[in-house]
């Protein structure tokens, strides 16, 4: 069982992204909010409207009425490895007196949780403190880049927290920031990690791809041929080594975009041209 950091009183971190006052928080933060009341470093308070959610990843996006803002760098969570030090800031608990800093490394990568009935995929796991108000707050590097959006946490371990990765989080926030919502991206597939175990036991001579075990009707990997069985091995020029991977490569794209999936089938490599559809 997981539990999303739910804000003390209604109280939740977020991150100025830009100098227009657009800001990066959960969705779980603000769903439901009949106001929202944003306090600065400084403790100025001004009045938050809330642009469009993104409930997939979690994120929101609150924009303030404030010009030539000092705001985050944004880095590239691609780049991240298990052991690297990362920092949570945020405002735990709604306390006063500033920002709280937490210090720690990125545990895992790639973890699916479920949270309020809900999965959320491709999750940073961390052991930096995150405690209730941190929510929406960043994780950032050494280098004061944010890599990731402070978002749940186990209730009662301790030094296991999950954040989301800011290519996703970059990517939500620019698909409401343009268009008011997120539109996801679908391939139309079931599949899974395939391992050595599984490929030898099967008699499949690849070690590592998603096997397609179900294909959804309509979908643009059915009517793109893909079958049950086939082994996906790459996406464009993008390896795929576990199903996590596939998943972090569809929502880098855009619905309608067409996208060369490389599958292993009979024996054979087939490359097959796949139109990603807006998510049902």
């Amino acid at each position: 069982m997981f539990y999303q950091v739910f804000p003390v009183k209604g109280m939740g971190s977020g991150t100025i992204i830009d100098s227009e006052g657009h800001i990066i928080t959960n969705n779980h933060v603000v769903q439901g909010a009949e106001r929202i009341a944003v306090t600065l470093w400084n403790g100025e308070v001004l009045n938050g409207r809330l642009l469009g959610t993104c409930a997939i990843h979690d994120i929101a996006v609150v924009k303030i009425d404030r010009k030539d803002l000092i705001y985050a760098e944004l880095g590239d969570s691609d780049k991240l490895r298990i052991g690297q030090r990362v920092y949570a800031i945020g405002n735990p608990f709604g306390l006063a007196g500033g920002p709280t800093v937490t210090s720690g490394v990125i545990s895992a990568l790639n973890r699916t949780i479920e949270s309020r009935n809900e999965l959320l995929e491709n999750l940073v796991q961390t052991d930096a403190a995150i405690n209730p108000g941190n929510s929406g707050g960043p994780l950032v590097d050494i280098n004061g880049k944010v890599v990731a959006i402070n978002t749940a946490i186990i209730p009662f371990a301790h030094g296991i927290g999950f954040a989301i990765p800011i290519n996703s989080a970059k990517k939500c926030a620019h698909d409401i920031i343009a268009r008011g919502t997120h539109v996801r991206p679908w391939l139309g597939i079931i599949g899974l990690s395939l391992s050595r175990e599984i490929a030898n036991y099967y008699g499949i001579p690849v070690a590592e791809g998603v096997l397609v075990t179900r294909v959804v009707n309509g979908s643009p990997a059915d009517e793109a041929g893909i079958a049950p069985g086939d082994i996906i091995l790459a996406m464009d020029d993008a390896p795929i080594t576990r199903i996590e991977k596939l998943l972090s490569e569809i929502h880098k794209r855009e619905a309608g975009e067409k996208v060369d999936l490389m599958v292993y089938r009979n024996g054979q490599k087939y490359t097959i041209e796949v139109i990603l559809a807006k998510a049902p």
